[in-house]
């Protein structure tokens, strides 16, 4: 098994994570920023061009997206 560097997801809390109303519901999104953030490292890594800080940012905003899902998917699961 190989370990992956990963930037804890929770490093965002403050500055990349907003709560959005979308039809009556309350569901978690990434701020424009770090949204565009996790589309430049996805095109850096399609091109294999990410630095190893570059790879484990990726990997903690991947996290923190799968999170959202599943959180989001409960919300609407629920409601």
């Amino acid at each position: 098994m190989i370990a992956q560097m990963m930037v804890q997801p929770s490093s965002w809390v403050e500055s990349g994570i907003q709560i959005s109303k979308v039809r009556n519901l309350h569901l978690f999104k990434f701020t424009s920023e770090l949204q565009s953030r996790l589309e430049e490292l996805a095109e850096k890594k399609k091109a294999g061009m990410l630095n190893p800080e570059e790879e484990a940012e990726l990997a903690g905003i991947l996290e923190l997206d799968r999170i959202f899902t599943l959180l989001n998917a409960r919300i609407i699961a629920e409601s």
